[in-house]
């Protein structure tokens, strides 16, 4: 007799392998065939849905077009310390004209102005400005080059100077009218030892020339900056001695007039161009959002802003987010607290109603679905205003005076008549869904066993059909706190929705950070609300039936 207990070791498959591992390869392989069913479904949702909303709430702190357009002036600023009163020094502001000059070039300037005037109001027209009139800097080095000698004028005396000789030839020998690319610039060899600012500066003006403005460069004048980059390398009196390459003999003169040359007070020039650049605010303004990521607009969505000493409040007058969350949030559950009331009886209707009289009352409700929201709304502005439908027959039921006609429009009432009617059947088909299902035999019953018509409704029928309100609710409050059409139209100064201001920063401000920190916001407000009615009420107990 073998003893039953003993270990006879792993059941085994027909292949020879352990069953266990059998049977694991054949859930993979279910896996798997399942994944790549859904997968078409998942990756169009998440190139249309997710990637778009991820990279929405990027924006909200994402800040790189400050240091990306201002990359000198910023680094410079890093050390600058504008509690004490005084403006930067004279080399920010030298670095400061380099980058707006550049910038103005790529018209990258006055996007900065409208980021930075989120901020500081007046920024925008302050770049706008300073972009048409910043390059009267440079031509003042210009000038006094092409004075000293005729060789500073032309540009093909610039790119023999500052390219190499194979590119050089090659550009030369390129013709702008034939399907070739043009040949793309190469550094003379040692020049960027021997004039780094200057070669620095050209590279950028070639680059933008060949690869943005796609201009044969052999054809194009160096920028004014160019000339002013040379004048910074020539004053510190380079060693030309050894480069025998050409201009070198125009180098060697002008190394020996650059300091009789009348010099540019960057600091004042740009004082001369608007006064608004000796303010503090506007370099504090710049230093505070040079980072490539920021809170400010997160800030700014709780009416609070950055400063040199931290958040801190805006004005009184300022202050409009919170108000318009709090707004938000009231009405929408005003909105969905009509909603039950005004949809409850008559789910219940339907529910208890012959199934062809019920059918026939549910094409009433699925009416307004067939109608445009548009339509829907206008119509609304139409029967509330004053000399509308409602008052007109109030007045003539004697309800209210001819001259105390009622407010119904362009407030929060409006807004709530208009959102019920629109949101109505969403709370409707909810409840019938659910109320359908629960047998009339329970309140029968509870009538034999003594219980009132109330009680047998409160005790009986309605727990059954708490479900059907909680999805209901969910689908309104959900809804309407998302609402901007409606709010927009009959809403006025007081009904409108945080909605609202999240379109208007899409669509006229452009100010799209902001948009996104108030819709990331309002996105963690709704999941915490969910998560508060998942802990009360129960998830769980929703459901749309059955």
């Amino acid at each position: 007799m073998t003893d039953a207990t003993q270990d006879s070791g792993p059941m085994m498959a027909a292949d020879g392998t352990t069953l266990k591992s059998s049977l694991n390869r054949a859930l993979r392989r279910q896996k798997l065939r399942a994944l790549m069913l859904i997968a078409p479904l998942l990756i169009f949702v998440l190139v249309t849905f997710i990637a778009p909303i991820a990279d929405m709430l990027f924006r909200s702190v994402e800040n790189q077009i400050v240091s990306d357009t201002l990359p000198r002036t910023t680094t410079l600023l890093a050390e600058w310390e504008g509690d004490g009163g005084d403006l930067p020094a004279p080399e920010v502001f030298e670095a400061l004209y380099t980058d707006v000059f550049i910038a103005q070039e790529r018209k990258l300037h006055t996007r900065l102005g409208s980021r930075l005037n989120y901020e500081l109001t007046g920024v925008s027209s302050l770049f706008r400005k300073s972009g048409r009139r910043v390059e009267d800097m440079g031509e003042v080095y210009q000038d006094q080059f092409e004075d000293l000698d005729s060789f500073w004028k032309d540009s093909e005396n610039w790119n023999a100077l500052m390219g190499s000789d194979d590119w050089f030839a090659d550009q030369t020998a390129w013709d702008d009218k034939a399907d070739t690319r043009q040949p793309a610039f190469e550094l003379r060899e040692g020049i960027e030892d021997l004039l780094p600012q200057t070669a620095a500066t050209f590279e950028i003006f070639a680059d933008f020339v060949q690869n943005e403005d796609e201009d044969n460069l052999a054809k194009e004048d160096p920028w004014a900056l160019v000339y002013s980059a040379l004048y910074n390398d020539l004053i510190q009196e380079p060693d030309v001695s050894g480069y025998a390459g050409p201009g070198s003999a125009e180098l060697l003169e002008a190394m020996g007039a650059v300091g009789t040359f009348e010099t540019v007070d960057y600091p004042a020039a740009f004082e001369k161009i608007d006064k608004d650049w000796h303010s503090i605010d506007v370099w504090q303004t710049i230093q505070t959002y040079s980072p490539d990521f920021t809170s400010g607009y997160f800030l700014n969505a709780v009416d609070m802003k950055k400063s040199p000493d931290g958040p801190e409040m805006r004005p009184d007058n300022e202050q409009i987010y919170i108000k318009l969350f709090i707004r938000t949030l009231f009405m929408s559950l005003v909105i969905t607290g009509s909603c039950i009331l005004l949809g409850y009886p008559v789910a219940w209707i339907l529910a208890n109603l012959p199934a062809r009289t019920a059918n026939l009352l549910m094409i009433l409700v699925l009416l307004p679905f067939w109608t445009s929201l548009l339509v829907r709304t206008s119509a609304w502005k139409v029967m509330l205003q004053q000399q509308g439908v409602i008052n007109d027959t109030l007045v003539w039921l004697g309800v209210v005076a001819d001259d105390s006609r009622l407010a119904l429009i362009n407030n929060q009432t409006g807004t709530i008549i208009a959102m019920t009617h629109i949101l109505l059947p969403f709370m409707i088909l909810p409840l019938y869904s659910v109320m359908k299902t629960i047998p009339p035999s329970y309140l029968r019953a509870a009538k034999s066993l003594g219980a009132t018509n109330w009680t047998a409704f409160w005790r009986v029928y309605f727990p059954q059909s708490v479900p059907g309100i909680g999805a209901g609710s969910i689908l309104v409050f959900i809804l309407s706190i998302g609402y901007y059409i409606t709010p927009e139209l009959v809403g006025g100064t007081t009904g409108t929705f945080i909605s609202n201001r999240i379109a208007y920063h899409i669509s006229s401000s452009l100010n799209w950070g902001l948009a996104a920190a108030l819709g990331a916001i309002l996105l963690a407000v709704v999941l915490g609300l969910y998560w508060a009615y998942d802990k009360i009420v129960g998830i769980d107990n929703v459901k749309l039936g059955g």
